[in-house]
């Protein structure tokens, strides 16, 4: 295999001109063919037996090119990308110059490089002081949480539904005096006052006694995930069968014991306060790391390859996509809920994705200014983390080259973060 790299016009772009010996293309033209011979159905043969110059004959010499092409192609790129220290950020654009049995394989591939980004003022910079205070209110609030996950549910039979109470009701929706798929269920538990179904409808169920039948009338959100309910009025008929409400418990010792660990309610107020002030303490911390990247970043100059664009916003649906499949739904789906297109939601994507690569290009500026490096010992000890996080041998880790590489460029990414915050200066 021969490479040519030269640059093209455009920044942070190469073009490779890849030549493969016509021996080996011809290789995978004849390893194509037996992966394939079965399929071909040639007369005074029997099936999957023709010879390859019977097939080719038949159906013409070009019929293997392509899936010879994908075979030696793709393993020569990464070898010719790899030789030449290439960081490619987008997806090749490929152009066969030459393909024929018997000669050289040429073809090109235009890629689109990893930028570097030209720091501005990064050491001294202004951020405001983040700050969160434990508040009494803050603790009380959490006990109340508490409190409602403890309470007991009571059957009520003497009065009209109030706001917070448990309510099982039937109900079936009609637009345009016609019943609409997912509109109709029986025995549904719906708390007053949650908020969870079309607004004004709770608020319409306020009042109502026991066995009482009511029609309620709503309007769908112009922004409604359905578009063929979105913006339009409907009537629920509903029929309420029972209320009841919750009974909290008393907040007093004992309730400290039944819900925690702790003998007495000072203890686990005490207890609440300490974990709620660990937990500003991360947000402070985030917070500020996250103000100071977004300060260096204002003065960065880099031009960001389009492809590189493209690949973050895959990498943002992939994570969507995963998120969604534990939910049982799929990423289509989700592009209807959200009345769009693919193409809008890639659209929308795309500053937070230009975000995300200029910060990363930010800080491996500030780690080459700075000469920052992890070493062996950090390396290790997040592998320790690693392996331990997800049940994997630290040996096994240790000689995968791409896992230890990937925890170098965090740990060093990491330090590189402290030393903005430690040198930025707190309003």
């Amino acid at each position: 295999m021969n490479c040519k790299v030269e640059k093209t016009e455009n920044a942070n772009e190469v073009k490779l001109e890849i030549t493969i010996e016509a021996q080996k293309f011809d290789e995978a033209i004849k390893k194509v063919y037996f992966k394939s011979a079965k399929y071909f159905n040639i007369p005074g043969f029997r099936k999957g037996k023709a010879p390859i110059q019977i097939v080719e004959k038949y159906y013409g010499k070009e019929i293997f090119y392509e899936d010879a092409f994908n075979e030696v192609a793709g393993e020569a790129l990464e070898h010719a990308v790899e030789e030449n220290n290439i960081e490619a950020v987008s997806r090749p654009e490929v152009d066969i110059t030459q393909i024929e049995k018997g000669k050289d394989l040429i073809f090109t591939a235009v890629l689109q490089t990893k930028p570097e980004a030209e720091l501005g003022k990064y050491k001294g910079i202004e951020i405001p002081k983040i700050e969160y205070n434990v508040k009494e209110k803050d603790v009380e609030n959490e006990l109340k949480k508490m409190q409602e996950h403890n309470s007991r549910l009571i059957t009520v039979d003497n009065r009209a539904v109030k706001k917070g109470d448990i309510t099982i009701i039937d109900f079936e929706g009609f637009v345009d005096n016609k019943p609409f798929d997912g509109g109709k269920s029986e025995n549904y538990e719906l708390e007053i006052g949650s908020g969870s179904f079309i607004p004004g409808f709770e608020d319409q169920i306020i009042g109502m006694k026991i066995d009482e039948e009511k029609d309620i009338n709503v309007k769908f959100p112009e922004e409604y995930f359905s578009k063929d309910l979105a913006g339009k009025d409907a009537t629920f008929k509903v029929k309420l069968h029972e209320i009841k409400k919750k009974e909290l418990p008393k907040l007093d010792d004992e309730f400290a014991k039944d819900v925690s660990e702790f003998d007495t309610l000072d203890e686990l107020k005490a207890d609440i306060k300490a974990k709620q002030e660990k937990q500003n303490s991360e947000k402070e911390k985030y917070e500020t790391q996250d103000a100071v990247i977004k300060a260096v970043c204002e003065n960065v100059k880099v031009e960001i390859p389009s492809g590189m664009i493209e690949l973050e916003v895959d990498n943002m649906l992939k994570d969507i996509e995963t998120r969604l499949s534990y939910q049982g739904l799929k990423l289509e789906q989700y592009f209807q809920m959200m009345g769009k297109t693919e193409e809008e939601v890639r659209k929308e994507y795309e500053p937070q994705a230009i975000e995300g690569i200029k910060s990363r290009l930010a800080l491996e500026a500030v780690i080459k200014a700075e000469k920052i490096e992890a070493t062996d010992e950090e390396i290790e000890e997040k592998i320790k983390e690693m392996a331990k996080n997800y049940g994997k041998s630290e040996d096994e880790l240790i000689k995968n080259d791409n896992i230890k590489n990937y925890i170098k460029k965090g740990v060093e990414s990491e330090k590189a973060i402290e030393f903005l915050v430690k040198n930025a200066k707190k309003k």
